[in-house]
């Protein structure tokens, strides 16, 4: 009996809860609230000088690099370095049997002290017939034989000469030297190989490391520009020569290694468009190996308000590099920039950006060109630009 009157009441509780329900939402509107814009942080460019570079990408070439060969053929009696060495200019490197070529040096000094004998016989032969022709003894055909064989001992002991130089420079060809400072590589023979015989036989090869050429090329654009300062400057090709150029390597950070100018290709190359441009720089340590690929830039102009953003606030599209600004509504706009240097985690913008211009910097995810955001400014001190990357 308890159960049956229970049942009733919880039916009846259950029926308040939904018309209370419906009553609250009859009464009240259900309205749709718009998000709040997304916040991002801007700034301002960075306005302070800096200075314009020439950028491209060279390579390194030795000044000097020569292959030793033997000249004169004989048999490699002695090697005097060890593979790799650094060795001075007039360094012995290599000898051949000298033997053979101090003999013959030895028979061209007789060979010429014999036609100097016989030339100072015939000289004297010459002067008596020359006295008894003036005094009429001696017939005009004696003097012109006298003559004759004066002139031909001349000619013998000139020949004697050229011979005992000769003979003197194949016997200094059997010391291979090194013609300037520099690293010989591994050597291409062994004692007691013969070398020479029928030919020029290389030994080994030595190159220049201190200093360095890097050879790089300039586009007719950046050339013509520099030409147009070069003019308003009033430089001269020596001037050109005291042009700093900075150099660096894959791993390096930066440019470290700095030289000058040092040869310009006076015509542009037609097939590619550029001109061919040299630096020379110092390498003590041996850090720069020729044949290494290096980033180079030549400094060209400083650049006194030029303006500074955030490398990483920069987006790329199919139409180039661009900025995302915020307008006085605080919408969003895309802007097309022409980039230059790097100075170091700021880029120069060129073009397309405005000093008062608040470009996004944090928070590029979340800001869509033609909605609005709520910006918050970040601001960045400006100071002496560090070396551009």
């Amino acid at each position: 009996m308890a159960s049956h009157r229970l049942i009733p009441r919880v039916r009846s509780a259950g029926a308040a809860v939904l018309l209370a329900a419906f009553c609250l939402a009859g009464c009240g509107e259900n309205k749709y609230v718009a998000p709040p814009p997304p916040s991002v942080t801007v700034m301002t460019p960075v306005k302070q000088a800096v200075t314009r570079y020439l950028e491209a990408t060279g390579s390194l070439a030795s000044i000097n690099s020569v292959n030793l060969v033997a000249r004169v053929s004989g048999f490699i009696q002695q090697i005097n370095y060890r593979d790799g060495d650094q060795v001075k200019a007039g360094t012995t490197l290599f000898v051949i049997e000298p033997e053979p070529y101090r003999l013959k040096l030895e028979q061209a000094q007789a060979a010429q002290a014999s036609a100097e004998a016989s030339l100072r016989q015939l000289e004297a032969e010459f002067k008596r017939q020359t006295d008894l022709a003036s005094r009429q003894i001696a017939s005009q055909a004696n003097l012109d034989t006298a003559t004759a064989n004066r002139d031909a001992g001349r000619a013998k002991l000139d020949q004697a000469k050229g011979d005992t130089d000769q003979a003197q420079i194949n016997l200094g060809y059997t010391q291979v030297k090194a013609p300037f400072d520099g690293i010989v590589s591994a050597r291409l023979v062994s004692l007691g190989d013969l070398v020479g015989a029928s030919g020029p036989t290389q030994l080994a090869t030595i190159v220049q490391t201190d200093p360095v050429y890097v050879n790089f090329n300039l586009a007719e654009r950046d050339v013509l520009r520099v030409r147009q300062e070069i003019r308003e400057r009033g430089l001269t090709p020596a001037d050109l020569k005291r042009v700093p150029i900075e150099v660096g390597l894959q791993s390096d950070s930066g440019y470290p290694h700095r030289g000058t100018l040092d040869y310009a290709a006076p015509t542009i190359n037609a097939s590619t468009g550029t001109l061919a441009v040299r630096g020379i720089l110092d390498n003590p340590n041996r850090v720069l190996l020729p044949g290494y690929f290096v980033r180079v830039r030549v400094p060209e102009a400083e650049q006194n308000d030029a303006l500074l953003i955030p490398d990483a606030a920069l987006g790329s599209d199919q139409g180039g590099r661009y900025l995302l600004v915020v307008n006085k509504d605080n919408v969003v706009e895309q802007r097309k920039v022409e980039i230059g240097a790097v100075v170091n985690d700021m880029r120069v913008i060129e073009k397309g950006l405005n000093p008062d211009d608040r470009v996004i910097v944090a928070g590029l995810l979340r800001a869509i060109p033609g909605q609005k955001v709520d910006p918050h400014t970040r601001s960045v001190a400006a100071g002496a630009p560090a070396a551009a990357k």
